[in-house]
């Protein structure tokens, strides 16, 4: 550290771009004046603390953040748009969309959807031959299905509506019905100034990320000298002292919780006096608010700026169920032992005992509910996957939360107390007896 700790109006702005990795000046205007204003001293911070790299591209009026993980959250990435609502995680094939629409736009910047939908298709065309790229048919002709053709034109959309959430591009038409009538189309237009800075890798063709193991592509991906790295440097690197400091600080800042032991020395770098100095103090100039155990680090964003989680706010049935979930884990026998789906619903039905009308519209279907509450509680960082199928662990973190729950009518619009509490106290859990249902997406 140089010792300065970082304004608290910069600190926020660099709190919310943690989370966008993006702003602009069009979007954003006092925001992007403020890290403007900061840009060096963040520049600074950002790359001796935790080895990202910050770009500030005037000309496009775009600040980017390039965060590099060696271990990245599999739980984490882009979420496409289904019907306005957020739907699923990106897949695979819309991810290497985004890659080709960007191809063609740096070529194009202005291009009708006609036109990008033929030339991405003659480009996976030839790729797909040598297996490099899946093939990308949006028509159903022979050998490709109504259904594969449907996906095909799905994945685009959803390429397309992250482009333009992201600010990378304009269309001036609704995407969905261009691409579902053959009569309708649409203009679609980018600023190559921006795309130049929209990815941090070199091309996966210059990695040679075809000749390495997919388990090594996020190493390729991620360390600083990219295409002279090699496997057994980059391991030699994240068992450096640098190497587990920087995994230790992402997790912290990146994270809503943080195990300490998961770390390839003896004895974690969280676990030393400097260590958790060092953690405590960039967490602190980022403005979060660090709860510690020996066992288990939890981190907040007041005001949740830097989130975009709401955790535990939310009326939806299947967060007043995770929160239920959350006040049950405590209890058990074994608070930390597996929990598998059955327990989940069996904890749920209970609740539904003492209160018959709420959650009637799941009636028939807990698992459902179950797998929502838990995914809920993984975003949280409360649970994680386990081996076995439909089951999870939990982590020291519910130690941290008590819940209460209160019944009748509904109390007082929340102020964010829980939210921004040290200790990410959850100190209510509504269940209303009725309950206006939702079913979930």
């Amino acid at each position: 550290m140089s010792g300065s700790t970082l304004d608290p109006e910069l600190a926020e702005a660099a709190r919310h771009l943690t989370v966008v990795c993006r702003l602009s000046a069009a979007e954003d205007p006092t925001r992007y004046r403020t890290l403007l204003n900061g840009r060096r001293e963040l520049a600074v911070f950002f790359r001796d603390e935790l080895g990202w790299t910050l770009v500030i591209n005037e000309i496009a009026g775009v600040v980017r953040l390039h965060k590099r993980r060696d271990d990245p959250p599999a739980d984490r990435g882009p979420y496409v748009t289904r019907d306005s609502r957020p739907g699923p995680l990106a897949g695979t094939g819309v991810l290497v969309l985004v890659s080709l629409v960007c191809e063609q736009l740096w070529r194009r910047p202005r291009i009708s959807l006609r036109e990008l939908v033929q030339a991405i298709a003659q480009v996976s065309a030839a790729a797909a031959v040598e297996g490099r790229l899946p093939a990308f048919r949006i028509v159903a002709t022979d050998g490709v299905s109504k259904r594969q053709a449907q996906s095909a034109r799905q994945n685009l959309s959803d390429a397309l509506k992250l482009l333009v959430a992201e600010g990378e591009i304009t269309v001036d038409a609704d995407v969905d019905r261009a691409l579902a009538d053959d009569t309708a189309d649409c203009v679609i237009t980018a600023n190559r100034d921006s795309l130049a800075t929209k990815f941090a890798s070199l091309s996966p063709t210059l990695l040679g990320l075809a000749a390495r193991p997919v388990q090594e592509h996020a190493v390729a991906l991620t360390v600083t000298s990219l295409p002279d790295a090699t496997p057994a440097a980059a391991a030699e690197h994240r068992a450096s002292v640098d190497g587990r400091r920087l995994a230790a600080l992402r997790r912290v800042v990146d994270d809503p919780g943080v195990d300490p032991t998961d770390d390839p020395a003896p004895m974690g770098y969280l676990l030393t006096l400097s260590g958790r100095e060092k953690a405590l103090t960039v967490a602190a100039e980022l403005g979060l608010v660090t709860t510690v155990r020996r066992d288990w680090w939890e981190i907040t964003n007041p005001g949740g700026a830097g989130t975009s989680m709401d955790f535990p706010q939310g009326r939806r049935t299947a967060r007043q169920a995770a929160l239920a979930l959350l006040a049950e884990l405590p209890r058990r026998p074994q608070p930390e032992a597996e929990l598998p789906l059955a327990e989940i619903e069996a904890m749920i039905a209970a609740v539904r005992q003492e209160l018959p009308r709420w959650g009637s519209s799941y009636t028939g279907k807990l698992a459902l509910l179950a797998h929502a509450a838990a995914a809920d509680l993984v975003a949280a960082g409360l649970l994680i996957p386990a081996d076995t199928p439909d089951c999870w662990l939990p982590t020291p973190g519910i130690h941290l939360w008590r819940v209460h729950v209160r019944h009748g009518e509904p109390p007082p619009p929340a102020t964010g107390r829980a939210a921004s509490s040290a200790m990410w106290v959850a100190d209510t859990l509504d269940l209303f007896d009725p309950v206006q249902q939702e079913e979930l997406p």
